[in-house]
């Protein structure tokens, strides 16, 4: 059995007691897929870097025996490609009404080592579910299993006040009760489409609103677990309406302005959609077209050591500040580095960009390289300050590296 459990300084996902960046699919390829290079479907996901997939199935009385051995087999393919499994208690999580099935659940899987993370009720807020079912499903579930935390993810929107009404804008407020069900709290926000913006219903119809409502659920939470859940495609990009997807800049800059903002693991949601495959993706239940365009290429840069590095790295004690108002950063340290992961939100804004606050001793650092036409380069620092002579355009991305010496 891995354990896992979430470290309470830092919000990182403890597997094994190694901290670790969830990157997940929600839902991934078929489990006995094969991906068109050829490879295990299941194998190709992870050479990429992905280390999560999730499973979501509603559980079932009648059905449990076979849906358990359907499970034990996606574990034991994700155990043996070095994956962990989100797994949905979708059907038993809303109360303990069906104790019985969510306890036969939890005590059958919960030693298999490829278990990485429950799943709780989806959207709670936004569906009306009373708070205190939820932290006692919660507290049932840790009651039988200690070593695996449960996560919940919530919708974009508040509920309506009244039946046909429109839905409201979220707020920390309404999220607030459903922190104490759950080790992991997290939004799921997908705002590419036609008209922009149309999941979240606020007034920034920009990406830049993953940010936004990221820091909901972090003002909300008051804890450092949170994670993102991000955007291949959605109800709302489905025909009739335009089918649009992310480019590689757009879903880049969504999955920084979400790690700025507080996230501590993204999933990305829809690559099982197939209603906007190809046909030949169709064929193989998944949308690799997506993954190659996309999703591969972003998964190996977030995924890539100096990133990680810079993921897991514990906030630093100071503050650094930017001279433009539009960029958002997250400065985080360990024993050996200073780590600044900086993100433009504006969708029109262009130009250098100073930053202060870095700590004296530093004297210079590396803008990581991210995809082939930007390598690795150098900036140097000057009494705490520095600015980047690549100008910022708008939605942009980087991390850099400042070594300790």
């Amino acid at each position: 059995m891995t354990k896992t459990r979430i470290d309470p300084a830092t919000g990182n996902l403890l597997a094994g007691g190694r901290p670790l960046f969830p990157l997940g699919l929600s839902d991934p390829p078929p489990v006995d897929a094969t991906a068109p290079s050829g490879a295990p479907a299941w194998a190709e996901i992870a050479s990429a870097g992905v280390n999560f997939v999730r499973h979501y199935k509603p559980w079932t009385a009648g059905a449990a025996a076979e849906q358990l051995l359907e499970v034990r087999h996606e574990l034991d393919i994700a155990r043996d490609h070095g994956l962990q499994v989100w797994l949905a208690l979708a059907g038993v999580d809303n109360n303990l009404g069906r104790k019985r099935l969510l306890d036969e659940i939890v005590e059958t899987l919960k030693g298999h080592p490829g278990l990485g993370v429950w799943k709780g009720a989806d959207e709670p807020a936004h569906a009306r579910i009373p708070p205190a079912d939820l932290v006692t499903v919660h507290e049932h579930v840790r009651s039988l299993d200690p070593d695996h935390p449960l996560a919940i993810i919530e919708a974009p929107r508040n509920p309506a006040a009244a039946p046909g009404a429109r839905d409201r804008v979220l707020t920390a407020a309404a999220l607030r009760p459903y922190a104490a069900a759950c080790e992991i709290h997290g939004v799921d926000i997908y705002p590419v489409s036609v008209p922009p913006g149309r999941h979240a219903g606020r007034s920034n119809t920009d990406i830049s609103v993953v940010g936004d409502v990221t820091r909901i659920v972090v003002a909300a939470t008051r804890r450092k677990a949170i994670w993102t859940t991000l955007q291949i495609a959605w109800s709302g990009v489905l025909p009739p309406h335009p089918v649009v997807f992310p480019t590689l800049s757009q879903a880049r800059f969504m999955a920084y302005d979400a790690i700025v903002a507080g996230a501590r693991g993204l999933f990305f949601f829809g690559g099982h959609v197939r209603e906007v495959m190809t046909r030949q993706d169709r064929v193989r239940g998944w949308n690799w077209t997506y993954w190659r365009k996309v999703q591969r290429p972003l998964a190996e840069e977030l995924s890539s050591p100096q990133h990680v590095a810079a993921l897991l790295a514990p906030d630093a004690p100071f503050r650094v500040t930017a001279s433009a108002k539009d960029i958002a950063l997250s400065v985080r340290r360990t024993a050996d580095s200073v780590y600044l992961i900086v993100v433009r939100r504006r969708p029109t804004a262009t130009g250098r960009i100073r930053f202060d606050g870095l700590p004296f001793g530093l004297s210079e650092g590396t803008v990581l390289a991210h995809g082939a036409s930007n390598p690795a380069r150098t900036v140097t620092i000057n009494e705490g300050t520095f600015t980047d002579p690549r100008r910022y355009r708008p939605h942009d991305a980087r991390v850099y590296r400042f070594p300790r010496r």
